[in-house]
């Protein structure tokens, strides 16, 4: 009876430690995460693409709201820079939900506004998936969407 009690009380703090670490690494992750996308937002805003660069994968997809691809690293890149050339304004992004699909892999949904220089907003959402790579997060795809009025 005393062996079954140790081993019963060994198990229920092993399987509560197990719990705790990872939801800490969970937060961890998420905290990691949403700095990603925040720096994402900041880098668009100085247009710079060195930075750029780093916090994206090299086969990174966007589809953006006027219903253009762009593919791979370089089409990326170019698209993103002319958008911000033509759209000037401040953009926010703020992280709404992250799922983890796995590990190494995740589904970030965010409000987008861009203040325009005529103080108008335009509203969007935009959902990127992550991969943690190199070390680090880095944006694998990008979904922009102008939702229904």
């Amino acid at each position: 009876m005393k062996k079954q009690l140790i081993w019963a009380l060994c198990t229920m703090f092993l399987l509560t430690g197990t719990y705790a670490q990872e939801t800490k690494t969970q937060i961890k992750q998420e905290k990691a995460i949403t700095v990603l996308i925040a720096e994402y937002a900041q880098v668009r805003e100085t247009k710079d693409t060195v930075a750029l660069k780093q916090l994206l994968t090299t086969e990174i997809d966007q589809l953006v709201s006027t219903g253009e691809w762009r593919r791979g690293k370089k089409g990326a890149l170019e698209g993103m820079m002319r958008s911000s050339n033509s759209n000037p304004g401040s953009r926010t992004l703020t992280v709404d939900y992250i799922r983890f699909l796995n590990t190494d892999t995740a589904i970030v949904d965010a409000r987008y506004e861009i203040q325009n220089t005529d103080g108008s907003t335009r509203k969007m959402w935009s959902t990127f998936i992550v991969a943690y790579e190199e070390g680090r997060w880095k944006i694998t795809a990008i979904r922009n969407m102008l939702p229904k009025e």
